[in-house]
């Protein structure tokens, strides 16, 4: 499947997985909510200390935190943080890992030893073990958290890239390209590279959905982004000394997170089964590489 026409046919195909359908609907919402935030009035540092630790209501559909805070307009916020570096995380490892998948794939030899080998290493190594030593090394902040979520992502895409890459190097339309003249970087760039983008697509999303764990772990630790930024995270690490004043305080995010990872997990697993039906194989290919 090349990647002309890909995004609608497989938007069509994935609405055709009820899961996948309402992960869609969800996440629509809830980044119509996140970009709309600003618009529509939701102030997460506003702070109304009488009214602290409330449950849900009409005011506060979610019920307020320790300082007052809305928690909806948190967690609403919060979903900004998480989609932003989940965005930006893909970016960086598709950026990194796609190149060096392809390069690997396609020459082989020496090249392909040397890079699969600094995969391994970088693949050896805990995600968030790795993150939180990216972030010692740079510092608390958003533009640190993406960064070493993103560095985790690299081997992920760089070994879905090359097993897509070492299957469609032996197709004949590859040869005969080849046959005809073609340079080696022309026939990786424009002929190999845009019909391997399918099992690239679902790997990004599954990363957004462990970029958006990894990040909620990391401020649930600590080392994720500071305040008083809203942090899905942040929300349930504070929240649990709350549990029996506010517990909602901490559910109530939590289910956003958990919603937000699950519909990701439907639509990557819909997308998948997509690709397995339309390149038989294909699907054994992403779980090999994943």
């Amino acid at each position: 499947m090349s990647f002309r026409g890909l995004p609608g046919r497989l938007g069509r195909l994935v609405l055709s997985y009820p899961a996948a359908g309402l992960g869609l609907l969800f996440l629509g919402v809830l980044l119509a909510f996140a970009l709309a935030a600003p618009l529509i009035g939701l102030d997460p540092l506003a702070q109304d200390i009488i009214a602290s630790l409330e449950g849900p209501s009409r005011e506060h559909w979610f019920g307020t935190d320790e300082l007052g805070r809305d928690l909806f307009a948190r967690s609403v916020f919060g979903a900004r943080t998480s989609l932003s570096t989940a965005a930006g995380a893909v970016l960086i490892a598709g950026s990194i890992g796609v190149p060096v998948g392809l390069v690997g794939g396609f020459f082989g030899g020496w090249r392909d030893a040397v890079l699969m080998r600094i995969v391994d290493v970088l693949l050896a190594l805990p995600g968030i073990l790795l993150a939180m030593a990216m972030i010692a090394v740079l510092g608390r902040s958003q533009m640190a958290a993406l960064v070493a979520v993103g560095i985790t992502g690299i081997p992920g895409f760089a070994r879905i890239t090359r097993a897509q890459v070492l299957s469609l190097r032996a197709r004949d339309f590859v040869t005969a390209v080849e046959a005809l003249g073609a340079s080696a970087g022309y026939s990786m760039m424009r002929t190999v590279l845009p019909n391997a983008w399918s099992p690239i697509l679902v790997q990004a999303v599954v990363l957004s959905a462990v970029a958006i764990l990894l990040e909620a772990a990391l401020a649930f630790l600590g080392v994720g982004i500071p305040p008083p930024t809203p942090s899905w995270g942040d929300m349930l690490r504070t929240g649990k000394s709350y549990l029996y004043e506010a517990p909602t305080y901490a559910v109530l995010p939590g289910i956003v997170l958990t919603l937000s990872i699950l519909s990701l997990d439907a639509i990557g697993r819909a997308m998948a089964a997509v690709l397995e039906r339309d390149e038989p194989g294909a699907g054994a290919r992403l779980t090999q590489a994943g």
